[in-house]
């Protein structure tokens, strides 16, 4: 990775301090970022495909934190990245705040989606303990979810850069991340 970043991708899974360092990330970097989350995406889909097969489910408490991806939210999720790249592509510098359900095939739709522009990939982690507790005080998840994904999300992954937020603050996090990029 450069040092010219366009684009800062954060993986992590529910609860692991992703918003935060992205947040952060805007207040120390000395241009101006976008952070876009996939929580914008899923606040935005129709509420059918927040609920049916074809969509993404989200689990009860008792299922362990699977989430589930349907075709049609798989198909408006691949159109959300391609307009993020694009937005990339005319100028904007992109915080990208994700949770690699998919793992390595994850971040190979990102890839597709961001060819030609200069990307620092992150891996944000998190206790499972950390995030599961986080998860419960935030009040607004599914609980179990932030433990089942803690470990998922990073499976067979590589990084330019991983910040741990159960051993450091988000501002910690995002000048570690801001030094690779300026």
């Amino acid at each position: 990775m450069s040092s010219s970043a366009q684009v800062i991708v954060l993986n992590g899974g529910s609860s692991s301090g992703k918003s935060g360092i992205a947040r952060c990330l805007q207040a120390v970097l000395p241009q101006a970022w976008l952070a876009i989350g996939v929580d914008t995406l899923i606040d935005v889909v129709p509420a059918r495909l927040r609920l049916g097969s074809e969509g993404i489910g989200f689990p009860e408490e008792d299922l362990g934190g699977d989430v589930s991806v349907g075709a049609e939210f798989r198909l408006l999720e691949d159109a959300w990245m391609a307009g993020v790249a694009a937005m990339v592509r005319a100028g904007a510098r992109v915080i990208v705040d994700d949770v690699f359900l998919g793992g390595a095939e994850s971040r190979q739709r990102w890839e597709k989606a961001l060819d030609g522009l200069a990307v620092l990939w992150v891996g944000v982690r998190c206790d499972a303990g950390v995030a599961a507790g986080r998860e419960l005080a935030r009040g607004d998840r599914v609980s179990g979810m932030a433990e089942a994904q803690a470990d998922l999300v990073h499976r067979g992954m590589s990084y330019d850069v991983e910040v741990d937020t159960a051993k450091a603050e988000s501002v910690e996090c995002a000048k570690v991340i801001a030094a690779r990029v300026v």
